[in-house]
């Protein structure tokens, strides 16, 4: 489901910031690393990336979710399909990785097909 697949690229996009950006500040203004308590003043932006992180957590849990929905509903995966519905026929996926050496003898042509409805 898309609509599902943005909410959860939108919650971690929103938690990772809100979780990393605030330390920048954090930082800037003499906040320890590695110590079990610190002064009262670096309580909000530590609030704001605490908040960040738990955004993370439900981002994290909506992915399983979505996993899990996916595995009782039996959907099989479709992948990404061109507008041909050929799926991975591009020239690209023809050939092995890495190319093989001299794969080409000539130049290659290509021909565009049309979807007949």
């Amino acid at each position: 489901n898309e609509f599902y697949g943005k909410v959860h690229f939108w919650l971690i996009f929103v938690g990772i910031n809100l979780t990393f950006f605030p330390q920048h500040f954090l930082g800037l203004t003499g906040f320890p690393r590695r110590y079990s308590d610190f002064a009262d003043s670096f309580a909000g932006w530590n609030l704001v990336s605490s908040l960040g992180s738990a955004i993370v957590l439900v981002g994290i849990v909506w992915f399983l979710y979505i996993i899990y929905d996916l595995y009782i509903r039996e959907e099989p995966f479709v992948g990404w399909v061109d507008n041909m519905g050929l799926g991975w026929a591009s020239l690209e996926w023809v050939h092995f990785s890495p190319p093989l050496s001299h794969t080409y003898m000539e130049n290659t042509s290509f021909l565009k097909l049309e979807k007949n409805e």
